[in-house]
């Protein structure tokens, strides 16, 4: 062989060796990551907090990593069907979890229809507490908190009927936790999300509504539809100084919830591929209008973090205050 095609053969050979080590590598190994738009996976209808939260993050993080960011709604389920659409898509980082104790934790613990555990997620970062509150239908005789307590404990055979985004989330196990402890029964009314909760209190279809708050609230009380009576917080951000704080209650002034959230992905994405979103979820975290818009939906916001190990801990945490709320209120998990 002359080595003119001595040349050409090593060369080939070289190529076709190459190109097998990668055919045995995953598709996105040699991949810049991302290099194609990416799906936020909401687990709520439109309209809702959860939404509306993650359309604001989702418009920085598509400006920081160069690529679309795809808004997706999936209700029902209290957030399952949102939860396993990200579960069987595959853990590459181009689909995350717009999710909250309510669908990474709440719901597989309780859930017998749910067929993952919380460990089955990976949280890239935590980004926010939400405001719980508790608003009444207009024609409800009761203008404060305590009196809307008092109210139904006079009524307690018939029990007051209560909305929230569906069956042994946060807000659920919050009203069962509230009639027990003032001892009067309430009847929960599961909705496939917040915004229709909200629609079910306004059109009077329920007595009241346990949901996290947002501030379409704040104008459908001007307009009569419905009354907020109190937040389950003892703080509220600067521009919420007009809802009323659960230690103002003279009957239940430590009844003290919020709902925390972040951005999950599926265990097993890639570490760099969490390390560049979690990147983009601090930028949208440390830019103050995004904090002003978040405040102002309610929300204390979290500060950026920058490792795994940061976000390890964090998901312990929620783990452990979700065990206690379910001890609390005498629930069984799945477990």
């Amino acid at each position: 062989m002359t080595s003119q095609p001595r040349r050409r053969f090593l060369q080939h050979a070289g190529l076709t060796a190459g190109a097998s080590l990668l055919a045995g590598l995953p598709a996105w190994a040699a991949e810049t990551f991302p290099s194609r738009p990416l799906a936020l996976v909401v687990p709520y209808p439109a309209g809702g907090a959860s939404d509306t939260s993650a359309r604001i993050f989702g418009e920085s993080i598509s400006r920081s990593v160069k690529q679309q960011v795809v808004v997706e709604n999936y209700g029902g389920g209290t957030g399952l069907i949102g939860a396993n659409k990200v579960l069987s898509a595959a853990a590459d980082g181009y689909t995350f979890f717009h999710g909250s104790i309510n669908e990474v934790f709440l719901a597989p613990l309780l859930n017998p229809a749910a067929r993952y555990r919380p460990q089955d997620f990976s949280l890239a970062a935590p980004i926010t507490d939400g405001l719980i509150v508790l608003m009444v239908r207009s024609g409800l005789a009761a203008d404060t908190f305590d009196k809307f307590l008092d109210l139904a404990k006079q009524n307690k055979a018939r029990p007051m009927t209560y909305a929230t985004v569906g069956v042994d989330s946060m807000y659920h196990l919050m009203g069962d936790a509230l009639g027990a402890k003032i001892g009067a029964p309430f009847l929960h009314v599961p909705y496939k999300g917040g915004a229709p909760a909200l629609q079910g209190l306004a059109g009077g279809e329920v007595d009241f509504a346990i949901l996290p708050y947002q501030t379409s609230f704040d104008a459908m009380a001007s307009q009569g539809r419905l009354r907020i009576l109190t937040c389950f917080s003892k703080t509220v951000p600067a521009p919420l100084k007009h809802i009323p704080l659960i230690s103002q209650s003279r009957q239940v002034p430590d009844f003290e919830y919020a709902i925390s959230g972040g951005y999950f992905v599926k265990r097993g994405t890639p570490e760099d591929r969490v390390a560049v979103l979690r990147k983009a979820i601090g930028d949208a975290l440390a830019t103050p209008e995004i904090r002003a818009k978040l405040e102002a939906e309610g929300r204390t916001v979290a500060s950026p973090i920058d490792s795994q190990a940061q976000a390890n801990k964090t998901f312990e945490l929620y783990m452990s205050r979700v065990t206690q709320l379910i001890q609390g209120v005498g629930r069984k998990t799945n477990a």
